[in-house]
């Protein structure tokens, strides 16, 4: 990838991700007020809101990370399967965009229940988001902490290629890796 398409590609990267991390504190207030607030009309209307504000940023956000993530390791030294700190931020995007499609079904759910002017207030609030965007946050600063400390560890198929490119004989579409 030319540097500065790759310079661009990181860009994308920090930024979607960065928003993911932001959109999950906001929710993480959010579920926060739910929980604590005394007005009825505010509890409701932050179980309301939080359905679609997820279709809207954080569904978007954590795709977009993910993505751009794939697309800045594949087009880097890097690699997708070079180094496992890459392969652990892959996995722990993945798991998480997964679980938040998943959870995205109690996000509806919550916002139904709120939507009913007969049910209780203390039907209607509920601790699971403030726990999960709580694991998010967890999850997504190690996600960081990753991508900053960079651990030293190779995958076998890091190794070979390093072999290969030792003993002289380059692989076709192979790249240098740096030196961790």
């Amino acid at each position: 990838m030319p540097p500065r398409l790759r310079k661009l590609a990181l860009i994308v990267h920090i930024t979607s991700s960065v928003g993911w991390l932001g959109a999950v504190l906001a929710f993480l207030a959010l579920s926060v007020v739910g929980l604590t607030s005394q007005d009825p009309a505010t509890v409701r209307g932050v179980y309301l809101v939080m359905e679609p504000a997820a279709w809207y940023a954080l569904v978007p956000l954590a795709f977009a990370a993910l993505l751009t993530g794939i697309v800045q390791s594949l087009g880097t030294p890097w690699g997708l399967f070079r180094h496992y700190w890459v392969l652990f931020k892959l996995l722990i995007n993945a798991v998480a965009a997964v679980v938040l499609l998943i959870y995205m079904g109690t996000f509806r759910s919550m916002a139904h229940r709120a939507a009913d002017p007969d049910a209780e207030l203390s039907s209607v609030r509920n601790f699971s988001p403030v726990l999960h965007s709580v694991l998010a946050l967890v999850v997504l600063l190690l996600a960081m902490v990753l991508a900053v400390y960079k651990p030293r560890g190779v995958t076998p198929f890091g190794q070979r290629e390093r072999r290969t490119q030792r003993e002289g004989r380059s692989a076709p579409g192979a790249v240098s890796v740096p030196q961790a």
